[in-house]
Formats: C-alpha cells, structure tokens, sequence
C-alpha cells in the first residue's frame, strides 16, 4: 500500500504542476491547479449540488405545496441523475410571508413540509446513497413572529436589544430629501419599501432591509451573535453536512446609521438609486462570517477518526457589489472564510448579448482571483432570477450547461434546468406570491416578481398538476403549474435519446468520473466570429475542448487556435438541436462547422502517443527503484 501510494503522489507531482499563469499562444491565460489538490481535496470541491425548493418539487399529500415526503417520493430522481448533494431551500418554521426566508422558529420544521422526524429520513436516505444534505440558512434576520421580536418589542430582557430599533427623528424643518417624515435616516429595503417600519406596539422603528415582516438581527449584541451559533450547532448535531447562509453581505449596517448617498441627486429614493455604503458588505460581515467558520471547524475536528469526507461545509450566498467582494468571503489574511463563495458572475454578468470576450472576462477573472484555499463554482440559475432557458432559450441553456461542467470546481444545479424548465409568466397578480412582486402593484409585479422560476417541478403529464400532485384536493398548487408541462416534462426528457435530460445526466457523470476535469490545466480562448472556447488538459490524460457558437448564425472555426498539437477530434457532448452528433469523428478538424448558438465538447488526440509512454515508463521506472530500494532495506 505504502509503495502504490509513493508512486501515485510521484507521477501526480509529473502531471499535476502547481498553480501559476502562462501566457498560451494564443495570448489566453492558462490556470492550473494547486499542487496539493490530490492529496487534501474535500469533498465538495467536484461536487455536483442540486438546489431545489421543497414547496415546488413534489406534494404528497395534495395541500398544493410541496414537502419532505414529497421529497423523499422522488428521491429517485436525484440517484438516477448522478448528483453528489442537495441544497434544500428555507423549510423551518415560517408564516411564508416570504417563501419560508421569514422564520418564526429556526429549531422547528415547519408543518407545511412535514416533522422534525421526515427531515431525519431524509437525512439517512440522503446519506445511504451517499449524497450530502446542505439546509439553506437565513442569519440575517426572523420573521417579526419570531418569539425573540415579539418580545424584543415588547421591551422584555434580555430581547429588548435583539433587533435594531430606534425611535423616531423629530423633524422641526419640511423634508427635502425625499425620505418618510421622523424614520432614522433614508435607508430602503430591497422590497420597494423604505427600510424602517414603525412598531405597531409603540413609536419606534424597526429596521428590515427585506420585507416589512422581516426584521434585521443586531449582530452588534453578544446575545445574538451566541444564539445563531447555538442554532448552527443545532442543525450539526442533527447530522446535516452543511448550511449555506444566505444574504451574509446584509448582516452589520453602519452603527451610526448615515444616510447612504444617492447616484442621481435628481432621482427617486429608492434602494437602486443608492450607493449601499451603509448597509451592505461591511467589514463587520466577513468578520462574523470567519468565526462562524471556527464553529464549522469544530465540528470537522470532531468527528470520529478514520471517517472519509466528513466536513461540515459553510457556504455563502451574496450578492456583493464586486468580485473582490465576493472572493473575501474565502478569508482575509490568516482568518478562513466560506468552504464555498457561491460565484454569481455567470448568473448575473453573462446575458444573451454577450460576446465571447465577455465570457472570457467573467470566468478568467473568478479562477485569476481565486485566494490560495478559494474553490471555483458555479452557477446558471437560482431562486431570485429568470430561468436560463427562458433567458437563453433552450439551445444557449444546453450549451451553457456544457460549459459550466467543463470548468474547474462545484457546480450548482437549480431544480429543473435538467429538464429545460422555464418562467411561467402566466402567473397572474392575484396568484402572486413573492413581496418583490406584492409590494409594487398590478401594472409593474412581473417586473419584479420571483415567482415565474419557483413554479412545481413538471414530472409528467399525467395531470394538469404535471405529476407535482398525484391527489389534489380542491387546493390548486401554490403556484401555477407552467402550461408546457405536457411538452416539457421529466417523463418525456427521459423518453428522448437527445434531451436535456440525457445532457445533463451524461456531463454530471463525466464530470465525475474525468480526471481531467477534476485535475487538469484550463484554458480559454476568444476565436473568430465571436466564438467562445475552453481546453482542459492533463499529462497522460484525455483532451477535452468546449465550443460554443455564440451567434444565431452558423460559423466555422479552427481546432488548432485551441490545441495547436491536435491531429483528431470526436464529438463527445452537442447541444440539443446542432447538426453534430455524439461520437461522430471529425474529418477536417481545420474547418470544423458549428450551427447557431451550437456547442460541442470535442475529446482531442495529439498524435503525440509518446506522452502517454512517458508516463507508464516513468511508473515502471519508479516502481522498480522503489522496490529496489525496499528490498535492499529488508
């Protein structure tokens, strides 16, 4: 054993140099991977995370809201797609004034998605089948039915500086600025609402930079700071493998509380005409959040010897106003941070008018900035944004996919991108459920509403429900179903040999298995007629190049301005509607056509065998002089 793995970490070290930057040439930035990836990598830096929302994946008892029995039902799903782990959305105990962010008991599951006894089944399916379980984690505030805000107002100790209240402003001159008479300063949420809101029980304001039902924690009170971590601890002990904690740029507001200035004097006071100096990605958030990681630690150091992948992960979830910001939550100096930054440039940057340069800038720049313990990850859709494929449409969405499974790191998976799943925007302003859209009016709530990409999980066609509830009782589901469901369901994916289905089904297993993937060079290239490409590339190991036609019209392109060694290439990933196909051999690599908005992954081969004879020589070699050297020590 001893002598295999010498040998194992000796050829690694050949194939695996560290991490450094070279200039291709082409003039595209080659990242390699860290030295001591093979030796100390955990288990969620290949991961395959599927995020789901349990009111939307599946009913079992026709309530028209979806649960952990539900869950459990089509649990099925997840094996046979071949993630790793789930991200299970906000289920303790909640009023859902907010889709279940606004929890009134952060010990409790919430009836709505079953017991505290469903959640440990799941956890033990989950863990039989060897997938991780990440509960979505909100610190940044409660819901104002939480037991520590009703008495927080009611001035009763030790709760009465739980919350950040403050009594009104006496205004003795006309306001000017725009902002609510006697409210602390000009402050407003992300929910149209201005950020203070007056107690109903007394004169002061309460401060929620959500909805008005959503208080702000004070993290500035010990009490607090003690009482999330005890709830932490809670959800660890219960065997949960990690918490991804939501809107962590929110948690410490400016302890003045300074009007934050505006970007067009002229404008609205509103939250997108601000600069949020004030009131979002304080330093006082990466602070907390780096102790919050000294409690994860804890638990990691804990477990019992011996155990493999037994980390508790810690995510973050911001939206920070900058990359720089996003990669701090990894750690600041010699304080650790997040596991995972959850990296949104992808989500956020990339739109369907973006030229391969823009790509190229997006991605390059994450893997540039990574800090030494960072992990690349990312992501394509999520619950607070437009579906990939309703915003790309159904091709770009298929490729899109081949490219986040080419690159380096953790993918995130929304709940029904393997189907194609899109935005029901049929949703009318009654059956509106998210305070982002109920808080404007009937004219303008599509602009702003959530809603169209949390709708039911369409199984199959079985019912106008699409197999979402099996028996519905006279409750319709919470949101309407899509109308495409008889089109675009799980049943009929299945039935299709090139669906996105099979697509995604195919790239999570090959993401799993490939080497090269896991440890491999990266490269990206910017190709004529705006086209994007990505290499992957390990000694020894197969090629793998990704391109995609970024343009509605068909284009042609070189496999030497990616690979300059290769002599062949095969298809092995197209998107769902080109005209090539899997496994086909390409004849004239020189001039290799793609369709519009076409992607392939192409496996390349050098015609430089030599390498690979390289290597089995240099095991061999080193085999035998270890062995040698065994038996002299003998």
């Amino acid at each position: 054993m001893k002598l295999a793995l010498l040998v194992l970490v000796l050829v690694g070290t050949v194939a695996v140099p560290a991490r450094c930057q070279v200039q291709a040439d082409s003039g595209t930035t080659v990242h390699l991977p860290r030295q001591d990836v093979l030796v100390h990598a955990g288990w969620w830096e290949s991961a395959v995370l599927y995020q789901l929302l349990p009111r939307s994946f599946h009913d079992s008892d026709g309530d028209g809201s979806g649960d952990l029995r539900g869950l459990l039902a089509r649990f099925d799903h997840l094996i046979e797609l071949g993630v790793t782990g789930i991200c299970l959305g906000p289920v303790f105990r909640s009023p859902m004034r907010d889709g279940g962010y606004d929890v009134s008991d952060y010990r409790d599951i919430d009836p709505l998605y079953g017991s505290m006894g469903v959640l440990e089944e799941l956890l033990e399916r989950a863990h039989a089948a060897g997938l991780k379980v990440v509960l979505d984690f909100i610190p940044n505030h409660t819901s104002e039915q939480h037991e520590w805000f009703q008495k927080s107002v009611r001035k009763s100790e030790p709760y009465r500086d739980y919350y950040i209240l403050r009594g009104g402003v006496e205004e003795e001159k006309e306001q000017d600025d725009g902002k609510e008479d006697g409210v602390p300063n000009n402050w407003q949420s992300l929910y149209h609402r201005a950020a203070w809101s007056r107690n109903v029980r007394g004169s002061e304001y309460y401060l929620h930079q959500f909805d008005t039902t959503e208080p702000d924690l004070n993290y500035r009170n010990a009490k607090v700071r003690q009482e999330m971590e005890d709830v932490m601890r809670f959800w660890l002990d219960r065997g949960v493998d990690g918490l991804r904690l939501m809107q962590v740029n929110h948690l410490y507001e400016d302890a003045q509380l300074r009007d934050e200035p505006l970007i067009d004097q002229k404008g609205s006071l509103s939250y997108e005409n601000m600069n949020h100096l004030h009131t979002r990605d304080l330093l006082d958030n990466y602070i907390l959040t780096f102790d919050w990681r000294t409690l994860f630690d804890e638990y990691t150091r804990a477990e019992v010897e011996g155990v493999k992948d037994h980390t508790k992960l810690m995510i973050t979830s911001a939206y920070t106003g900058s990359l720089d910001g996003t990669l701090k939550w990894f750690g600041i100096g010699n304080r650790s941070g997040a596991h995972i930054a959850q990296n949104f440039g992808l989500l956020r940057e990339i739109t369907p008018n973006s030229r391969a340069e823009q790509y190229q800038r997006v991605i390059d720049g994450w893997l540039n900035g990574l800090p030494p313990n960072g992990v690349a990850n990312w992501v394509l859709g999520n619950q607070d944004y437009r579906r990939v494929a309703s915003r790309f449409g159904r091709e770009r969405a298929a490729g899109l996919a081949m490219l986040c499974f080419t690159l380096p790191g953790t993918i995130f998976v929304y709940y029904g991108e393997e189907i194609g799943m899109e935005d029901n925007e049929a949703i009318s302003w009654k059956q509106t459920q998210d305070p982002l859209g109920c808080n404007t009016n009937g004219t303008v709530y599509q602009q702003y509403s959530r809603d169209p990409a949390r709708t039911p999980f369409q199984w199959d066609g079985s019912n106008e429900w699409a197999g979402f509830s099996k028996t519905p009782k006279k409750t319709d589901p919470w949101l309407p179903v899509h109308r495409n469901y008889g089109v675009r369901n799980l049943a009929q994916e299945k039935s299709s040999n090139r669906s996105m289905y099979q697509l995604y089904r195919q790239l999570i297993a090959w993401h799993q298995q490939s080497v090269t993937l896991r440890y491999g060079s990266y490269q990206s290239f910017v190709l004529p007629d705006n086209v994007f490409a990505v290499l992957r590339s390990l000694l020894g190991e197969k090629e793998y190049a990704t391109v995609l036609n970024l343009n509605s019209h068909a284009v042609t392109f070189n496999v030497s301005r990616v690979h300059k060694h290769a002599r062949r290439a095969s298809v092995a990933f197209t998107s769902l509607e080109g005209a090539h196909t899997v496994g086909e051999s390409l004849q004239d690599i020189g001039n290799v056509a793609l369709d519009g908005y076409e992607t392939v992954i192409l496996e390349l081969s050098c015609g430089m065998a030599w390498r690979r004879a390289f290597k089995s020589l240099m095991v061999v070699a080193i085999a035998g002089l270890v062995c040698s050297n065994w038996v002299r020590l003998k």
